[in-house]
């Protein structure tokens, strides 16, 4: 049963070392996450899963423990999910799930055991929400860590550069996001989102299926664009 969600970006300049410094353009997504976060603990979960963005087209398994690593932006910052359990084989984490895991040791979650999934782009959202589904079904308290970035493409200096489909589509997931409706969530166009370049899609899309025989109430905490790139925080609680 999902009681809570919190969706966070998952640039890995939210991460210090990473920004060369505290790239103060994202304090304000760094303080939405801790928020959200706090909401995950207050419903008391018996596991948390995080879902983010990957490489492949998944759903990809990945246990507590599992190891990041930031080293691929020049950072010699490795992180675990969850914890370091002093096993760390099996793959590595996608950034976008080693940005997840750095969330939450900069929070200290010790609140219930973790395990990532990584979905990607391929995945349909029918999929998507097909794997929501089934993480609803297990038994238990289940809480979601969902990441995953809006559009690459709000401004002319963006990484996909200026598309002018960009901000509405943005707009969309905000307003979908913020009011924790899952219809919404499973209606994005897939095609469009991978032109824009939004790597959130597929994971809330699993976000949509966990959470389509619930009430959760939405709120959205945070939505901008900083370096052209679209970056929302909610919970749904």
């Amino acid at each position: 049963m999902l009681v809570a969600a919190a969706v966070c970006p998952c640039p890995p300049l939210l991460v210090p070392e990473v920004a060369a410094g505290a790239a103060p353009e994202l304090d304000a997504a760094r303080a939405a996450c801790t928020d959200a976060l706090g909401v995950l603990a207050a419903s008391r979960p018996e596991r948390l899963l995080v879902v983010g963005p990957a490489d492949t087209a998944g759903p990809e398994v990945y246990p507590q423990g599992a190891r990041g690593s930031f080293r691929g932006f020049g950072v010699d910052l490795d992180v675990y999910l969850g914890a370091d359990v002093g096993d760390a084989r099996g793959p590595g984490l996608p950034y976008g799930l080693a940005v997840g895991a750095w969330l939450l040791g900069r929070t200290g979650w010790t609140d219930a055991p973790v395990e990532g999934i990584g979905v990607g782009e391929a995945l349909s959202a029918e999929r998507c929400a097909a794997v929501g589904r089934d993480i609803a079904a297990r038994a238990g308290r289940t809480a979601l860590l969902v990441l995953g970035d809006a559009s690459a493409c709000r401004t002319l200096k963006a990484p996909g550069y200026l598309d002018e489909r960009a901000a509405p589509f943005d707009a969309e997931v905000g307003r979908a996001l913020g009011a924790a409706e899952p219809a919404a969530l499973v209606a994005l166009d897939v095609a469009l989102a991978r032109e824009l370049k939004v790597s959130g899609r597929a994971p809330w899309q699993v976000l949509a299926g966990a959470a389509e025989n619930t009430d959760l109430a939405g709120a959205l905490l945070y939505e901008d664009a900083p370096y052209g790139v679209g970056y929302v925080a909610a919970t749904w609680s």
